[in-house]
This record gives C-alpha cells, sequence and structure tokens, in this order.
C-alpha cells in the first residue's frame, strides 16, 4: 500500500521526478567515478608491486628505482653479498639503458633492460623464448613494430649513439628470440630486453659491473622489515624499499588526486542531497491540503514521515543505480585519458572498479535519500491541522 501511494505521487509529475532522477545519476556516477578514483589507485599500484613476488627493491643510496641515472657500482660482489643472506631467496639485478637500432636508413631508439633472464621479473614472455645466448634479446610490440621486425630476426643495435656525429657506439648483431610486455613501462614505450652482461659490455666503461636496481624476492618466513635493516648494513651504498615503503611513497606523490577525489566525491553527494531535498520540498508544499486531511482523518504523523522520506530514497536509489552504470562508462574513457600520462606505467589503473566502491556510493546516496526527505516530510506533518486547513480552503 505504502509503495502503490510512493508510485502515484511521483507519477503524478512524471517529467519533473525524470529529471530528478538524471540528475541523481549524474551525481552518482561523479560519486563511484571519485571512490573509484581514491581506491583504484593504491590498488593498481600494490598489484605492480606483487605481480612478479618481489617484495623489495634495492636502488642507489637516496634516490628510487630509475629515478635517476645513479647506479649501484661492484654489483657483482653485492648480489653475492645478498644471495648469501637468510631469508633471501632471489636475488635478480636490472640495469637501465638504451638501444639504437639502424634499419632502413632511420635509427630506432627504446630502452633496453639488462636482466637475468633465469630470474627476471620485468616482462612476461607473450611469444618465442627467454634469451640464452649473450647477443639474444627479448621486445615488446612497440619496439618490434618501429623496427619492422620479427621474432627471429637479426638487428643491429648499438648502445650509444652521438646525434652529430652520427656514430654510434657498443654496435652488436642481436637476434630477436622472443616478445613480451613490459611490466613497469609506459603505453606506447618502446623497449627490449637482453642479458645483463651484454648490456654492460656495450655501454662499457660507464655501466663496467654496474647495475640500475636489484629485486629480491624473500622466503615465506622471512621478516621483511629485518631485512631491510640487514641490507642496508651489510650494503652502505643502497637503499631498501619494502612494497610498504613503495606504498608509502606513491601515497605521497598521488596524495593530490585522493585529495581531488575526495572533494569532487563530496560535492557531487551535497548535489544529490540538495536535489532530492529541494523536490521533496516542493512536493510537501503542493501537498499541504492532502497532507493535513490524511491528519485530519486520523492517520499517524509517523505514516506521513515514512511516506515522503521513501519517496525520496526511491529516487536517490534508481537515480543511482543508473548513475552506477553511467559512472562505469565515464570512467573507462577518463581512464583511457589519465594512461596516456607521462612515464606512468601501462598496467597501472586510476579508475579502478571494486564492488565495495559501487555498494559504497549507493550507501552514501541512500543515506542522503533518507535525510533529504526527513526534515521537509516533518515539516508537513507537523503542521496545526485547523489553521492549515483554514489557509488552505482560504488559498
Amino acid at each position: 500500500m505504502l509503495l502503490r501511494l510512493v508510485w502515484a505521487t511521483l507519477s503524478r509529475h512524471r517529467s519533473r521526478t525524470l529529471l530528478a532522477i538524471l540528475g541523481v545519476a549524474v551525481s552518482a556516477a561523479m560519486l563511484l567515478d571519485m571512490v573509484m578514483l581514491s581506491s583504484g589507485m593504491r590498488v593498481s599500484f600494490r598489484d605492480l608491486f606483487v605481480a612478479t613476488g618481489f617484495q623489495i627493491r634495492i636502488a642507489p643510496k637516496g634516490t628510487l628505482p630509475f629515478d635517476t641515472d645513479a647506479t649501484i657500482p661492484d654489483a657483482a660482489a653485492v648480489v653475492a653479498r645478498l644471495r648469501a643472506m637468510d631469508g633471501i631467496a632471489v636475488v635478480s639485478p636490472v640495469l637501465g639503458g638504451q638501444l639504437h637500432v639502424e634499419r632502413d636508413g632511420r635509427s630506432v631508439s627504446s630502452t633496453a633492460l639488462g636482466v637475468d633472464p633465469a630470474v627476471q621479473g620485468d616482462y612476461e614472455l607473450e611469444e618465442g623464448r627467454e634469451p640464452r645466448a649473450p647477443n639474444e634479446i627479448v621486445g615488446n610490440e612497440d619496439f618490434l613494430t618501429a623496427v619492422g621486425a620479427r621474432v627471429g630476426d637479426t638487428l643491429s643495435g648499438a648502445a650509444g649513439f652521438d646525434p652529430q656525429l652520427r656514430a654510434v657506439s657498443g654496435q652488436r648483431l642481436l637476434t630477436v628470440v622472443g616478445r613480451g610486455r613490459f611490466l613497469y613501462l609506459a603505453s606506447g614505450q618502446r623497449a627490449v630486453a637482453l642479458p645483463i652482461a651484454t648490456l654492460q659490455a656495450m655501454r662499457g666503461a660507464a655501466a663496467n659491473d654496474r647495475v640500475s636496481l636489484m629485486m629480491l624476492r624473500t622466503a615465506p618466513s622471512a621478516n621483511v622489515d629485518s631485512l631491510l635493516t640487514r641490507i642496508e648494513a651489510a650494503v652502505p651504498t643502497v637503499t631498501a624499499i619494502s612494497i610498504e615503503t613503495a606504498m608509502r611513497q606513491v601515497d605521497e606523490r598521488l596524495s593530490y588526486f585522493r585529495q581531488l577525489a575526495f572533494i569532487l566525491g563530496a560535492v557531487s553527494l551535497a548535489v544529490g542531497f540538495l536535489l532530492v531535498t529541494t523536490l521533496v520540498t516542493v512536493s510537501v508544499n503542493e501537498r499541504l491540503g492532502e497532507i493535513i486531511v490524511m491528519r485530519a482523518i486520523g492517520v499517524a504523523r509517523g505514516r506521513i514521515v515514512q511516506q515522503i522520506v521513501l519517496e525520496g530514497i526511491v529516487i536517490m536509489v534508481v537515480g543511482a543505480l543508473a548513475g552506477l552504470g553511467l559512472g562505469l562508462v565515464t570512467a573507462r574513457y577518463l581512464n583511457s585519458i589519465l594512461a596516456s600520462f607521462p612515464g606512468l606505467p601501462a598496467a597501472i589503473d586510476f579508475f579502478l572498479f571494486q564492488p565495495r566502491d559501487a555498494w559504497m556510493a549507493l550507501g552514501l546516496l541512500t543515506v542522503a535519500g533518507i535525510l533529504a526527505g526527513i526534515y521537509p516530510s516533518w515539516r508537513g506533518a507537523s503542521l496545526p491541522i485547523a489553521v492549515t486547513l483554514r489557509e488552505e480552503a482560504i488559498g
């Protein structure tokens, strides 16, 4: 019975009700997007960090991995020292650089990663195999497309290039043995991976026994915090960073996005609340005579309040459900724009949908719908019966 009355009231002014639902849908879409933005980046970064199972990153003292061109000296000795430590299961050294390939009279540059193919955690192989010989490489789709090569082709590559002299250094013939997806590189960034000893030799004295970072996989029973302290004590030239430390640094760097998401989410919630409050207030003012007659024939005040509040909840819930679908569409579009941010790993999602985000947005809007209907309904149901009837009759 109560739902019938609510439906009859809302359908009495269909255009107004529809416009209110559409307004709530827009607010709900923005609210969902902001909730997804505030939590999605953090979850996405954490998933990226743990994707390959390496819990610790080691970078040159005072830097972040690949934040600068600084390298770790005496890499072989450092790797041996780390592998001898209790609690460390795998050490994966990585050296960063450039690879310049001459193809059809033009030079194509790409990011080069020197890795230990047996324990690498920088890419996932999609075709072919891991490099086994010194002059074998794995490239991503962007690199292979740029140089017009396929798995099995041989290329002439160099680690150094002087654009003024048009001269290269560290040149070698390299065979493409695989195609991979590089986890930590930006979308559209050309990249290759080759054995670390090969890249060190191609770069010459500048990279002699040096690496850019090391990734460590710990034993299941190891205490990560204790390992960080032991590593920095044993190797004073490095900074050891755990996933938790990295996440704190990510939070600091992305705090602007989280604050922006909170502000815009609060604004969208407030807009939805004010919209429904206004609609319910107008509806109550138009129906004062009807409400007072119901009071006069003995309908309880609480029953009237319940009906009007339910009207606000229906508008909010229907609008929110429509807004959830709209929010997913807009989130996908906005994510495609933000994902092209220079230097950002392609695997990062700014808007990551999680069911709890949808429930949170729906719950907040439902509460707003309840609050939006309480004041106007209680005010309308609390007016003096006799005085209001006389005013309505005169009016």
